[in-house]
Parts: C-alpha cells; sequence; structure tokens
C-alpha cells in the first residue's frame, strides 16, 4: 500500500491511518479501546470517500489481536498495526505482545493516556483517565520489558514518522514489536496532513567473502559437523537455503526441542531427529543456524566440536542468560549466509570426499532406524487399546499429505510426538508458540489469515486450551471466514505440572497419599461443545476406530468453511 493524500483539518487518527498505510500494513488488528474514536472516524471517512487504509479487524479480546498480528507476521513476515486499549489493555496482551518478541515477529503495538485529565484545552477526553486507567510512567514505561522498543509519540507533528519508525525497527534483525504510547490529546489534535514516507523492506547483511571462506574450509576438512538449527525457517530464504547447505556438503540437521518452527523436511534423509546428545562428543564440528539456546544446562559443552554460529543477530538481547561457546561467528542474513556457504562446497580431497560419503552413508542408516521407529511406535498405537497421541499425529499427517497444511502446536507434553509423527515437510508448515500458554487459537487464526486456501491445524492440550480466550477466538473465527481445524489432545491433567511434581517430590507425600495437586482436568465440560452456538463442527473421540473418521469429517467442514473442534480422549 501507499501513503493516501491528506488536507489540513484532519486529526491524530487520521495520521494513524495514514502512516499504517504508509507502513504497508495489511491489517489493524483492534482490540477496542475508548481512545480509538478518532482512528474509526477516519477509517469510516475513507471507505465513505474511497480512500486507501489497512483492513480493520474488530477483536474482543487482546490476546486474540496480538496473537492474529503474530499468526499473520510469521507467514508474511511484515509487521502489521495492533491497536489495545491504555494500559489494562497493554497488559492484557502482554504475555501475548512477549510471544511475539520471541518469535520474532515484527509488529507496531500501540495503546493510549491521557496527557492532561481534563485540565487541558480542547476535547474532554474523560474522567476514566484520570480515576483508573493511567500508569505512573506511562504505558511505554510499562511496555520496555516485553518488546523490542518502547516510547511515547509527543506530537501529532510527529506521530506518522514516529509509526514509521516504530515499523522499521520492528522489522530490523531481530524482528519483533516495538511500541507506541499515542496519547488520547494527541489523537484528538488537528494534524496539518504530513504523512509518513513509505516504508521498504529491510536491506540484507552479508559476512566477508574472507569469513566465509574460513569457515567453508572448517566444513571441509570436518569429519563429522552436524547442523543444529531452531529457526533457520523463520527467516525469508532461510528453509530452502538450508536445504540445500546441508545437501551440498552431506551434513545432517537437527532440530532441537527448542525449534519453534519448521527449518528442513523431516523427510530428508539429512534429518538428524530432535537430540543433539549423540553428537555432544562425537560431532567435530558444530553449526548454529538461528540457534539461539543449542545446549541444556548451558554449561553441557561439546567434548571436542569446534563451534561456528550463523546468526544475523547471535546474542539476543532479550534472552537473559545465554551461553553458545562460540569459536567463530558468521552474523549476516542467515539466507545469504549459509548461500555463500553452498557455493564453497568444493575442492574437496579425495580423502575429504571419502569422508563425506562415510557420513552420508552414516545418516543415512540413522535415518532409516528412525524412520523404522516411527512406524513401530505408529503400530503399537494401533494396539494399545485407547487413543494414544501418537496415532493423533499419524492420522493427521495422512490426512494433511498433499494439501499444503500448515501445524500450529501448543502442545507441552505431546509436543514432540507431534513434531515427530505429524512430519512437516515444507516451508512455513509448522510453528510452535512462544511465551505462554493460550495463544494458539489466536495465532492459527492469523496464519490462516496469511495462509488462504491452504488448511491451518491447530494442535493443542486440553489445559493449553482452557488458557485460550476460547469464545473471543470463536467470534474472530466467524466474523472474519477463517475456518481451521483445533485438535485438542485431552489427558484430562495438566501432564507437565504432573511430572514435575514427581520428579522433584518421587518419594514425596503426595506419592505416598495420591494427593496431587494443581493438575486434575477431569472437571472441565466437554471442550469441543463451547463450539456449538458459533455453529462451527465439533466431534468428541475416544477409540481409535471413531478418530481418523471423525478427523476427516473436521478437515471436510473446514475445507466448506467452518472451523471444526476435535476433542481427543487420548490415553496418556
Amino acid at each position: 500500500m501507499t501513503d493516501s493524500t491528506n488536507t489540513p483539518g484532519v486529526d491524530g487518527g487520521d495520521a494513524v491511518v495514514s502512516a499504517f498505510n504508509a507502513v504497508g500494513a495489511d491489517y489493524l488488528f483492534c482490540s477496542s479501546g475508548s481512545e480509538w474514536a478518532p482512528v474509526w472516524e477516519s477509517l469510516a471517512r475513507r471507505h465513505r470517500d474511497g480512500e486507501p487504509a489497512p483492513q480493520y479487524l474488530d477483536l474482543t479480546h487482546e490476546t486474540v489481536a496480538v496473537g492474529m498480528a503474530t499468526g499473520y507476521g510469521l507467514v508474511t513476515r511484515r509487521p502489521q498495526g495492533v491497536l489495545l486499549h491504555a494500559a489494562p489493555g497493554l497488559l492484557q496482551g502482554s504475555m501475548a505482545i512477549h510471544g511475539a518478541l520471541l518469535a520474532g515477529v515484527p509488529m507496531v503495538v500501540t495503546s493510549s493516556e491521557s496527557s492532561t485529565y481534563g485540565d487541558g484545552p480542547g476535547q474532554d477526553p474523560g474522567g476514566q483517565w484520570y480515576r483508573n486507567l493511567s500508569i505512573v510512567g506511562g504505558p511505554h514505561g510499562v511496555a520496555q520489558p516485553f518488546t523490542k522498543w518502547a516510547t511515547e509519540a509527543a506530537s501529532v507533528h510527529t506521530l506518522p514518522t514516529m509509526i514509521t519508525r516504530a515499523a522499521e525497527l520492528s522489522w530490523r534483525a531481530p524482528a519483533g514489536p516495538a511500541y507506541l504510547n499515542i496519547p488520547l490529546e494527541i489523537l484528538l489534535e488537528e494534524w496539518d496532513g504530513r504523512g509518513a514516507k513509505p516504508v521498504v523492506a529491510p536491506g540484507s547483511t552479508h559476512s566477508s567473502p574472507e569469513e566465509a571462506d574460513h569457515v567453508a574450509r572448517l566444513i571441509r576438512e570436518a569429519e563429522n559437523p552436524v547442523v543444529v538449527t531452531e529457526t533457520a525457517g523463520r527467516e525469508a530464504g532461510g528453509y530452502e537455503a538450508l536445504l540445500a547447505f546441508a545437501e551440498a556438503w552431506n551434513i545432517p540437521v537437527v532440530e532441537p526441542d527448542s525449534a519453534v518452527c519448521g527449518n528442513f523436511p523431516r523427510t530428508h534423509p539429512l534429518h538428524a531427529g530432535s537430540d543433539i546428545g549423540p553428537w555432544m562428543d562425537e560431532a567435530d564440528l558444530i553449526l548454529l543456524v538461528n540457534c539461539r539456546v543449542p545446549f541444556y544446562p548451558p554449561s553441557r559443552r561439546p567434548s571436542k566440536a569446534t563451534i561456528v554460529v550463523v546468526d544475523e543477530v547471535p546474542q539476543r538481547p532479550h534472552i537473559v542468560y545465554q551461553v553458545l561457546f562460540a569459536d567463530a561467528y558468521l552474523e549476516g542474513n542467515v539466507a545469504n549466509t549459509l548461500r555463500q556457504l553452498t557455493k564453497r562446497a568444493k575442492d574437496f580431497t579425495e580423502e575429504q570426499r571419502a569422508a563425506v560419503t562415510l557420513r552420508r552413508a552414516a545418516q543415512e542408516e540413522r535415518y532409516a532406524a528412525e524412520r523404522a521407529a516411527i512406524t513401530s511406535a505408529e503400530a503399537r498405537a494401533v494396539e494399545s487399546g485407547g487413543v494414544d497421541p501418537v496415532l493423533v499425529a499419524a492420522t493427521l499427517r495422512e490426512l494433511l499429505d498433499g494439501t499444503g497444511g500448515i501445524v500450529v502446536d501448543e502442545t507441552i507434553t505431546h509436543s514432540r510426538t507431534v513434531k515427530r509423527h505429524l512430519s512437516t515437510s515444507g516451508p512455513d508448515s509448522y510453528f510452535y508458540v512462544q511465551g505462554g500458554l493460550g495463544q494458539g487459537i489466536a495465532v492459527a487464526l492469523g496464519v490462516k489469515l496469511a495462509a488462504g486456501e491452504k488448511p491451518v491445524v491447530l494442535t493443542v492440550g486440553d489445559g493449553a486450551f482452557t488458557y485460550n480466550p476460547v469464545i473471543q477466538s470463536y467470534d474472530a473465527a466467524r466474523a472474519y471466514g477463517l475456518p481451521i481445524l483445533i485438535v485438542v489432545f485431552n489427558n484430562r491433567v495438566y501432564k507437565s505440572m504432573n511430572l514435575n511434581h514427581r520428579r522433584f517430590y518421587p518419594e514425596g507425600a503426595a506419592a505416598g497419599t495420591g494427593e496431587w495437586l494443581g493438575t486434575d482436568l477431569h472437571r472441565l465440560p466437554r471442550l469441543a461443545a463451547f463450539a456449538e452456538p458459533f455453529g462451527m463442527h465439533t466431534e468428541t473421540v475416544d477409540t481409535t476406530d471413531a478418530l481418523g473418521p471423525a478427523l476427516e469429517r473436521a478437515l471436510g467442514a473446514v475445507a466448506d468453511g467452518t472451523t471444526a473442534v476435535v476433542d481427543v480422549l487420548v490415553t496418556r
């Protein structure tokens, strides 16, 4: 989009809309607040007069607004606008904003305060700001810990450019949410029509040829190298670049449990699973590609490997404690760096070629063993006497095969099962929700908004499902025509909490009495039933024979334009 031509006489609300036009925002994700009347008036006028404006989404919960912006940004990688209400709305949405920071999603989040409390000239902002909406230091002070950048817009005349600056900052590496406090008085103030300059995509950074040559030499001389990556696939072109790099050098790729998106096809023979453990003592070269926390505990250093970090911003400023043990850094754009290293996969000696052949054969043997183990686990799941989580993931994989489907995952105890048995194999085909439970439905809706006709599936535990603003999410799905499939892995317990209690106190009082507090979810009603008032497709499944047909019917309903919820009562 491009900036519209404005005339004097309009106010700060129109300055906001004009600026988001210039930024190229497709959407304004709004959880309504009383400060946004100037923006609503600008949008109404633009709609009446046929002037351009981002599409406005009227959402009924802050987590839904921010979560949808996150999901949309995961796919498009471009900043959108989020409008929240004062400090309370900002605080309500803070978990999702922090999740966007962890996920590296650009967005401009805004909310308001009052600067006059009714004692200044101009329109009365309302007594609510004086009584209970304002906060000492302003909401931008509150936002600082969970955003990339936060400040206040102090003048209507600089407001458009402040929004532009926030968008540009949010888009640059490391991408993340920027926050702008826009006082209501500035939104109501007359604006002279000076708009913001349209923004362009960030330029790319490159490691020097000398640095790339050095790392290529390390790779060429290594006998047993491995790539470990968490978010290579998050970068534009990163998935394809990592695939080409691994194939050119015949290097296995590990996606550890901390991986939060699809980075490498799990169906490829060079995919080395999710456990870095076997490589800690065997690898002589570890390439950490967009891998922020590769080792746990952090002091667990590989015994002999040289460690090369490939990451545009390897030292993440939002991480409190981070240990990489790097011996060398390539700090350019990850996709560019991988392409440069791929071009250097040549000039092998005969001895080096023999080592490459051996490691490829060894990895193919490991991969075959893993596929056999997956097949065996799925066969056992069929015969287990109940609906095993493995069977749920495997059935979804079969039904999604060839559809271009996208999986958004908000499971905890079943996350390894989902990754292993769904086996996604395309760019932007898998995302794990970041920051805290309760955002999954909204993130999935945002992914669907960007993905168009591709089916989007949310896999979620029963505990995580109940943290979500379910009613508000269903309202958004129906209001904006965003059908998704929600599959609940329902084991009727906060399993991860129970596991920790048992792990920390294996012979404690609870182990003796059976009084496991903080974990029981049997009292919850049928989870699928919450979708029924919205006219959505619902299923509850508790037998293996019913699972496949139920999921197939649900996907059919999604294809026909209706969100479907399948509550699967799993055995563990």
